[in-house]
């Protein structure tokens, strides 16, 4: 009879807690222990309205729930057979103690060591230590304990991530003549077989050249013409196609990437102002992420005064637009209107949690600073007639135990392509200026 293997015993960190605060229903059927000074920390995190607050305040909620009834130092069954059991351990070390390893008393110290402490209690079980913390990971395993980061929502291979476009070279130029004669083509005529919705092409042949996007509706391959939003049009095929997926009413959901100055926000915004007859209102809005980890109760003034300073870049794009035209035109007068009687509105991402957005055009910026978790409540929210969309970079995240794998964005892109009401590009071609070009490939 072949031997039961036994469970595994995960030791959750803060940091995966503030990640996902459902997180202790991921580990299938093995057990998971929270070191009582995980509660302590999670106390200091439950005021504020960052999502790290919210997820601190919806774990303690949750253990509250299951330990109604039960003693936390006591294995407590979690919901579900597919579950294993949970249970709050001391810090106590019986053997190795962290804080004399390392020479000073730190939380994370006493982290390790109460996982420490599991070990020797359950040295028939594999012990692991799950921390969002690359530095307390490689603590934990110069103490021999196995350490990991938590990976249920996290996308592996980056270089795979979808892109959004695709290139084809063909070698028959009458194609491209075709394909403008029809205004379409269909995939077979290019070898495709099964394009994803709402994907964008680059078609070349012979030095002629045409851009067209997959209509799953009509299933052609169908032109995508030159456009003009709001005074803005696109300086590059990548921009054309960006500029398609905001304007088009099949497409509910979009989401750009791109390194600074590609022209994400801008495109956004100004799409946005162009369709502004479409919807109610027009929210920007971005996460805010103190600077140097200070929170924002440092800077001056009220709360609008200590918001500023992070809403300013989207400030910034929107007088870019309103100086495409004079101060005496209708346009720019608009933009000042819309503002004022609030049918455009910046305002800090934390503003509309907890709402209904219906007949809405939302824009997030800074997308990647957002967990899969609150992606998911965004869109969650979104009621009739609303169009979101997520702009970001990827590669530069601000905030702790947040990577390119695991931030929301990068996930949703990985999970949402090839949806009808989804659409992505991702912008490679820098377009501030030449000096700023020059800047991010030499430096």
């Amino acid at each position: 009879m072949p031997r039961k293997k036994a469970k595994k015993i995960f030791v959750l960190d803060t940091s995966v807690l503030l990640y996902d605060f459902e997180a202790v229903r991921n580990f299938e059927k093995n057990d998971v222990a929270i070191p009582i000074t995980v509660l302590e920390e999670l106390d200091t995190f439950k005021k504020g309205n960052s999502v790290t607050n919210l997820h601190a305040r919806e774990f303690i909620r949750y253990l509250d729930g299951i330990s109604d009834e039960n003693l936390l130092q006591d294995w407590i069954p979690l919901n579900g057979r597919s579950h294993g059991k949970l249970k709050v351990i001391s810090n106590g070390g019986d053997h190795v103690d962290a804080n004399k390893m390392f020479g000073s008393k730190k939380n994370d110290h006493d982290i390790i060591n109460a996982a420490l402490k599991l070990k020797s209690e359950y040295p028939s079980n594999k012990v692991i230590l799950v921390s969002k913390d690359i530095n307390l990971r490689l603590k934990a395993r110069a103490l021999n304990l196995d350490a990991e980061d938590y990976e249920t929502v996290r996308v592996k291979n980056l270089d795979q991530l979808y892109k959004g476009k695709t290139e084809l070279n063909l070698d028959d130029p009458a194609l491209i003549s075709k394909f403008y004669e029809h205004n379409k083509i269909s995939p077979e005529d290019l070898n495709l077989e099964d394009p994803p919705s709402n994907h964008y092409y680059i078609l070349k042949s012979h030095g002629a050249s045409a851009l067209g996007w997959y209509n799953a509706n009509s299933g052609f391959i169908e032109n995508i013409e030159n456009m003009n939003t709001y005074g803005i049009t696109p300086r590059n095929a990548e921009q054309n196609f960006a500029m398609h997926a905001l304007m088009n009413p099949q497409i509910l959901l979009a989401t750009i990437t791109g390194a600074a100055g590609t022209g994400k926000t801008l495109l956004a915004l100004a799409s946005a102002l162009e369709q502004r007859s479409d919807f109610k209102q027009i929210y920007l809005a971005r996460p805010i992420v103190p600077l140097s980890n200070r929170d924002i109760g440092y800077l001056p003034g009220d709360a609008n005064a200590k918001i500023d300073p992070y809403m300013q870049p989207l400030w910034d794009n929107l007088s870019y637009i309103k100086n495409q035209f004079k101060e005496t035109s209708k346009q720019y007068k608009k933009i000042d209107e819309m503002v004022q009687s609030e049918k455009l509105r910046i305002v800090p991402l934390a503003y509309i949690r907890g709402r209904s957005l219906s007949n809405v055009i939302f824009i997030v910026d800074e997308a990647q600073n957002l967990t899969p978790h609150e992606i998911k409540t965004i869109i969650t929210r979104a009621g009739e007639n609303t169009k979101v969309v997520f702009t970001g970079d990827i590669y530069q995240i601000d905030t702790p135990y947040l990577d390119a794998h695991s931030n929301g964005l990068s996930y949703l892109v990985d999970r949402m392509h090839n949806n009808p009401i989804y659409a992505h590009i991702n912008l490679e071609k820098g377009e501030r200026s030449h000096l700023a070009n020059i800047a991010s490939k030499l430096l």
